[in-house]
């Protein structure tokens, strides 16, 4: 597929300098341009690159100044990044999609399947699951029986789904996840531990995108809850009984204990770990690997264990940095204090 300056001027109301005729087919960063490529510049530091790009276009934020001679064509924009994701969106979506069901595949007489749908090889589909309509199943997932796919869905590769889960339409669902796994429920009776059946299932909303290896736990009773708009990076573990609210995202390898409540437009980064059984208010923003031991009330932003503003957990570590030069300093002036208490 190729756009030219002027087309994709027009898609993203920019003004160009250069060439409208020029053509692309491809997106590249533009410190690694080539030709039939475009780029786009953000950063006024980063402003230098463009003296030696061999990108086609490059997109440009509308308050960088440049001050030298450039060869690509230039497109003026509000928001250089955000006009880079719409084309990507745009590019993306222009792809065209698979459709029809492998030979290899298999599917229960009593699955309900929509139109366009695609089934790759070596996907199961369960005794009563529905797949909704331009659905696409790659190889090897597994849908148990009883699970509910919405509509425009992505399932990749050797992704699980758990029997009685439901989903809803524009999911996606990478590699190796797994959705509906038992949650993590055991009882000592004195000389092993009891399982206790978890019941319940997992209800993920619209539009919600599940990286790759994360696992969503089934509820212990009702249902775990992903709800509308939220984003999950890899290897996220999200425990039973959970409720995450709407357009919350959360990084690479977050933990969330069971039975926590999450607000809406929370951002957490990685390795952020979260207690059981508390509530977390609307756009609590946690900084990578802090830890959360109780109830945080909403609009704030975080960082460490137990988590503080940012200021002050900066400050703390600085200070941190210096203990054993305090601590040193401590026991002179102790030793100073005992031989004055002496000559008393």
């Amino acid at each position: 597929m190729e756009f030219s300056a002027k087309q994709i001027a027009q898609f993203v109301q920019g003004t160009i300098i250069g060439d409208e005729n020029v053509s692309i087919n491809t997106f590249t960063k533009i410190e690694e341009g080539k030709k039939g490529a475009i780029s786009f510049l953000a950063n006024a530091k980063y402003a230098h690159y463009l003296k030696n790009t061999e990108s086609s276009i490059v997109l440009v934020d509308e308050l960088i100044e440049i001050e030298f001679p450039v060869k690509p064509t230039l497109i003026r924009v509000k928001n250089a990044r955000d006009c880079v994701a719409k084309l990507l969106q745009l590019y993306d979506s222009m792809r065209p999609k698979k459709q029809g069901v492998d030979s290899l595949a298999f599917i229960s007489s009593k699955a309900k399947i929509g139109k366009d749908v695609y089934i790759g090889a070596f996907a199961y589909i369960g005794d009563g699951a529905e797949i909704g309509s331009g659905t696409q199943v790659y190889p090897h997932v597994t849908i148990m029986e009883g699970s509910k796919i919405g509509e425009n869905c992505i399932i990749y590769p050797n992704a699980s789904i758990y029997h009685d889960c439901i989903l809803g339409n524009n999911v996606i669902v990478h590699s190796g996840s797994v959705i509906g796994a038992d949650g993590f429920g055991f009882a000592p009776n004195g000389e092993d531990y009891d399982k206790i059946p978890q019941i319940g299932i997992v209800t993920i909303e619209d539009n919600v995108e599940i990286g790759a290896n994360t696992c969503i736990d089934r509820s212990t009773m009702g249902s775990t809850f992903i709800r509308k708009g939220v984003k999950l990076d890899n290897l996220v573990q999200i425990a039973h009984n959970t409720d995450i609210g709407e357009n919350t995202v959360m990084s690479s390898q977050v933990g969330i204990a069971g039975s926590t409540k999450i607000g809406k437009w929370c951002m957490f980064g990685g390795q952020v770990g979260i207690a059981g059984h508390i509530e977390i208010g609307d756009k609590v923003f946690l900084g990578a690997q802090s830890g959360v031991p109780g109830n945080l009330k909403k609009d704030q932003t975080l960082i460490g264990t137990p988590p503080f503003e940012p200021r002050n957990y900066f400050r703390s570590q600085a200070i941190f940095q210096r203990l054993p030069e305090i601590y040193k300093q401590l026991n002179e002036l102790q030793k100073e204090v005992g031989e004055l208490k002496k000559r008393k």
